[in-house]
């Protein structure tokens, strides 16, 4: 069977390099993009050519891969499926319309969709979408070719969402992959697109013009952060692949010429033994590439840090998210300042390049001098590079639970939604201000570390300036103190639309 494979993208997290950056003297026909590769599909390719099926790519971030070019190019090659990868809420209105082109034009082609906003809400896209046919529920190695062997009897294929007579059917979950050593190495060479290490959210911000990819080691996270949806996608559970089957996959890479190398785990430093055997694989086969991860403060292999050093680890993420103890125990992290503190300057004494702290603001019950606190926090520690984000539910999460309790969403009628929870929650301080809070504080933070870590901070902007016009790399200095433009804005829930209101009614409240 030939097969398409549709990456739909959140066109806010990607965009075309700039001609003025692209220092690349060949026209070989591949486009360059600042964005993370669509993993996904990329995976899920070599799994149905192995199953002796034909596949074909595409991801919406290039110009030529739109919904109109790839629904030109089901008219014309006529695919027996055509699967589309939908990552969040965000990207759903744009699956819409692409099913609704690709039926237009080739309405016997049946459309099946993935991914983690499809595995939560299959049977609500179902009822709200007509020109999907069926949704596939969790992890698609073993379902997409287990749905391409049997067309002709869905309600075979475990895991399928699917229409029968008028009525929507939930066939049996699919149980979690256990052997993750078993499916071959992604394809990261069919799509026409070289992916940047960059920060494509703001101005160009290019990190690196070496050849950059992602690579997944492990899946899921035990721990249940009210705002996190990934312990419902992976049901509590973490599991990973060999040492072996990593290094095999790291020497492919490195053997095609990958330089930078982003480790995409929702929480890498969980096992400290196969931590020590995948860095010492790489020192032993001197591979030349960097690479980064993202973990815990918490984490039991923090004191793997001075190997990872050694086996070219120039990037770690912690997810701080607080910088008050009332504020990380609401928001259930299970972890404490001093962990946090020790964790950073740990990476900081081993070498570690560039070490980011994830924050959030603006959860319930949070004051403004908890806020002004975590800005506070976050310069006195030794972090490289920081974000401080407004807190959002989504449907999954433990938060968007809580929201249904408190009256405040309403799951039948805002399922395809997200909310900042500064916009929703009268728990919440109101978004004017935090966003003003999110000024100040970003203006605290920049005058601690510009005169309190002056040198650090130069090489910290020589590393944004080396790909940047000087006029772009002010731009990314200033976009704190800006309000960001997204393609889609964030919704008001049912009963706010209903009853006229633009922002939840304050009144005092009890915080829990």
């Amino acid at each position: 069977m030939k097969v398409f494979l549709v990456y739909v993208r959140d066109e806010n997290f990607c965009r075309l390099l700039p001609k003025e950056l692209d220092r690349s003297r060949s026209d070989n026909g591949r486009i360059k993009v600042m964005g993370f590769p669509p993993l996904g599909i990329q995976t899920l390719a070599p799994v149905l050519r192995r199953h002796g099926h034909r596949v074909r790519m595409f991801d919406t971030c290039h110009p030529q891969m739109q919904a109109e070019h790839v629904a030109q190019a089901a008219e014309e090659e006529r695919p027996d499926v055509i699967a589309l990868s939908c990552l969040s809420t965000t990207t759903y209105p744009a699956v819409k319309n692409l099913a609704r082109r690709l039926k237009l034009g080739a309405p016997q082609i049946p459309i099946i969709m993935g991914g983690a906003f499809a595995t939560m809400n299959a049977d609500r896209i179902l009822a709200d979408c007509p020109d999907i046919d069926c949704v596939g529920v969790g992890e698609g190695e073993e379902l997409l070719p287990d749905y391409l062997n049997n067309l002709a009897d869905p309600g075979s294929v475990a895991g399928l969402v699917w229409r029968h007579a008028g009525e929507i059917v939930g066939n049996d979950l699919r149980p979690l992959i256990r052997d993750l050593n078993q499916f071959p190495y992604p394809d990261r060479t069919s799509l026409p697109i070289d992916y940047i290490e960059s920060l494509p959210l703001d101005v160009p911000a290019v990190l690196s013009l070496d050849k950059f990819c992602t690579m997944q080691t492990s899946r899921g996270c035990p721990y249940s952060c009210i705002y996190c949806d990934i312990p419902s996608l992976s049901r509590g559970k973490w599991r990973y692949r060999s040492s072996e089957h990593v290094l095999g996959e790291m020497q492919q890479l490195n053997d095609l010429g990958y330089r930078s190398i982003y480790l995409t785990d929702d929480h890498f430093l969980l096992n400290r033994k196969r931590i020590s055997e995948v860095c010492r694989g790489i020192i032993n086969r001197r591979l030349q590439f960097q690479w980064g991860c993202e973990g815990r403060v918490d984490a039991v292999a923090v004191d793997q840090l001075p190997i990872m050093k050694k086996a070219n680890c120039t990037f770690l993420a912690f997810g701080v998210e607080a910088g008050t103890q009332k504020v990380l125990d609401r928001l259930n992290k299970k972890q404490t300042l001093k962990q946090v503190e020790h964790a950073v300057s740990e990476a900081k004494r081993h070498g570690i390049k560039r070490v980011h702290g994830f924050f959030v603001i603006s959860s319930p019950g949070e004051t403004e001098e908890d806020i002004l606190a975590s800005f506070r926090f976050a310069a006195r520690l030794k972090l490289d590079t920081f974000g401080f984000n407004r807190l959002c539910a989504y449907r999954g999460t433990p938060l968007w639970q809580e929201y249904i309790d408190r009256g405040i969403i309403d799951d039948a009628r805002d399922w395809h939604k997200w909310f900042k929870c500064s916009d929703v929650d009268p728990t919440v301080l109101p978004s004017a201000r935090v966003n003003r809070l999110r000024m100040k504080g970003y203006a605290l933070l920049f005058a601690r570390r510009l005169f309190g870590r002056p040198l650090s901070t130069y090489n910290l902007l020589r590393l944004f300036g080396r790909h940047m016009k000087k006029s772009d790399l002010l731009k990314l200095l200033w976009s704190p103190f800006q309000r960001r433009t997204l393609s889609r804005k964030p919704d008001l829930p049912a009963r706010m639309i209903e009853l006229g209101l633009e922002e939840p009614e304050r009144r005092a409240v009890c915080i829990t």
